[in-house]
């Protein structure tokens, strides 16, 4: 078994073919599972509210702008500062990357684009990535775990989570990410890469608690763009929701960016606070939001490097040949 796995790591055309096959196959059992809620959801997604999924596409941008801050919070720890625009590329990129079949072209992803803003330290910025998704998971799972009491009839099991939580905070603890660290990274040239301090690591836990609740909000604003209203006091449930679907698709290794798996437990979860066709239509939307504000978000970052490049190469440009006039 261990020689079929490094034999499909080798052979990434396979590996990657063996994905989209896994995910088509996934995708049909959904479909045929929820082809009873889609006959309430397709209205509703007809004539679903654009203010209101105006709104929650501005909220969902919103959360996005204050993760990259929390990835540059980590790189400052690193001595590693690049303007804002620049994390904001880096970041949406090695978003979108998850859709591509392979299982590593998100970190990689994030790696090129970094190298090409002159950060050439690789274990650094994958310890950054890696740290940024450990610290993101556990705090969605507080803000799950939290918000419960003010949710009735969720249909879940809290010890899958709560395991995954635990064994997050144990790799992420400096002593033992730092010993991690220094095996994983060692093929890149690192001797050491230096673990958060714990008031870092505190201010983070609480700083991506409240991204959570940002996505909560856009959770919430594309439940009543279905036509639902389930309440303002679900926002932190929706949250967790979110971070719980994050978590998903992360570990779902057969579906690039977890497309159906993160759907089907978002699903699951929703419908303790809204309808079986609205929870769907809400699911649908949120694939569709995601996409397209990394997208957007992608299109603003490379723009903003475009001009700083402009702007650091035309002084040199100037120097080439005669100087300005003046007048």
């Amino acid at each position: 078994m261990r020689n079929l796995f490094a034999r499909l790591h080798g052979n990434r055309r396979l590996y990657g073919t063996l994905q989209v096959v896994a995910l088509a196959i996934v995708l049909g059992f959904l479909g045929y599972a929820f082809r009873g809620s889609w006959a309430d959801a397709e209205p509703r997604l007809r004539s679903a509210s654009l203010v209101d999924l105006g709104i929650a596409t501005a909220i969902l941008a919103a959360y996005y702008l204050l993760f990259v801050a929390g990835w540059m919070r980590i790189l400052a720890v690193y001595e590693i500062r690049v303007p804002y625009g620049i994390a904001l590329r880096a970041e949406m990129l090695s978003m979108l990357a998850k859709y591509v079949p392979g299982g590593v072209w998100t970190p990689a992803a994030r790696v090129v684009a970094m190298r090409r803003a002159g950060v050439t330290d690789t274990p650094k910025v994958l310890a950054s990535v890696l740290l940024e998704a450990g610290l993101s998971a556990v705090s969605g799972v507080l803000v799950f775990v939290a918000s419960l009491s003010a949710v009735n009839d969720v249909n879940t099991s809290l010890l899958p989570l709560l395991g995954f939580a635990a064994l997050c905070a144990i790799l992420l603890h400096p002593r033992v990410f730092r010993r991690l660290a220094r095996r994983v990274f060692r093929p890149f040239g690192a001797s050491e890469v230096p673990a958060l301090p714990y008031r870092t690591m505190v201010y983070l836990l609480v700083y991506y608690s409240f991204t959570w609740l940002v996505g909560g909000a856009a959770l919430y604003f594309l439940i009543r763009s279905v036509g639902e209203d389930p309440g303002v006091a679900v926002i932190p449930f929706l949250g967790g929701v979110s971070a719980v679907g994050a978590i998903v698709a992360v570990l779902s290794i057969i579906a690039p960016s977890g497309l159906g798996v993160r759907e089907a437990s978002m699903y699951g979860l929703m419908l303790a606070v809204a309808s079986p066709g609205a929870a769907l239509g809400a699911t649908v939307l949120n694939r569709v939001t995601i996409t397209f504000v990394e997208a957007g978000l992608l299109l603003v970052g490379m723009l903003a490097w475009r001009l700083r490049m402009g702007d650091v190469q035309a002084p040199d440009r100037l120097t080439e040949g005669e100087a300005p006039a003046r007048t």
